[in-house]
């Protein structure tokens, strides 16, 4: 196959391979929804995980012998997300905010900012697979396989998260499908416009991990703060935990 031909079978693996786990969850989703808080915590963990053990790392590396500042990145990641929840708050305000609709507005603003986070980390999936395969199939090989590994279980924790915020089986996916056809467009552009993004991919990883450590941080953790019991307290963090740590595992074993 040509060169165009593996990086679009490969942005598909990477892509719908990695919804397989999320859509087997849904499969079972009496189950799912029964212990959806519980899955808010596996995927805080799995979202500081790509944060801090592969999104900065990446950034890190790729932005060797550049000028780059990755930190002031990462901070206008979060400054960006701040100000896009700002404007979800906005959007959504009413005259009239009974305490009891409180949380369920922040459900609400939860939402679209895993959504466009998600969206951007496939983009940058995307754009790596085709860097990589454009230098050599193997290395492309090996990047789609690190792709997968590490956005099954961010994608397993993002469908229990968004099931938990009240979306509907068929919205869920038809969402993720949508975020996925993201790297299409990632893998297209680095393909075509040949070398001229390679110098913004630390960038894009930098941003999308202060995207991550934002939604971690701003709007999950306080949300299983609310779990006041103690064997659901040590339940969640146990999950957070193993979110990070399986993130951990995906990102040792799987190197690009």
């Amino acid at each position: 196959m040509s060169t165009l031909e593996n990086i679009i079978v490969a942005t598909f693996l990477g892509s719908i391979v990695a919804l397989v786990g999320g859509v087997l969850l849904l499969s079972y989703e009496k189950f799912a929804l029964k212990f959806s808080h519980l899955l808010a915590s596996f995927a805080a963990g799995t979202l500081l995980g790509a944060a801090f053990l592969d999104l900065l790392p990446e950034a890190l590396q790729e932005s060797e012998g550049s000028n780059l500042n990755i930190p002031l990145w990462v901070l206008v990641g979060i400054i960006i997300f701040f100000f896009v929840e700002r404007f979800i708050h906005w959007f959504h305000h009413h005259e009239e905010h009974p305490e009891h609709l409180h949380h369920q507005k922040e459900s609400k603003t939860t939402i679209p900012l895993i959504v466009i986070g998600d969206t951007v980390h496939n983009f940058i999936d995307g754009i790596v697979i085709a860097a990589t395969f454009s230098i050599n199939t193997q290395l492309g090989i090996v990047s789609t396989l690190a792709v997968i590994a590490h956005e099954i279980p961010q994608e397993i924790g993002d469908f229990g998260l968004l099931l938990h915020k009240g979306l509907t089986k068929k919205k869920i996916i038809v969402v993720n499908l949508i975020s996925a056809a993201a790297a299409f467009l990632g893998a297209g552009l680095a393909y075509f416009s040949g070398s001229v993004l390679d110098g913004y991919i630390p960038i894009f990883l930098a941003i999308t991990a202060g995207f991550f450590i934002y939604i971690a941080t701003s709007d999950l953790i306080p949300e299983i703060h609310y779990e006041t019991r103690k064997n659901f307290a040590i339940i969640e963090s146990f999950l957070l935990i193993l979110g990070i740590v399986v993130i951990l595992i995906s990102t040792t074993f799987l190197e690009f």
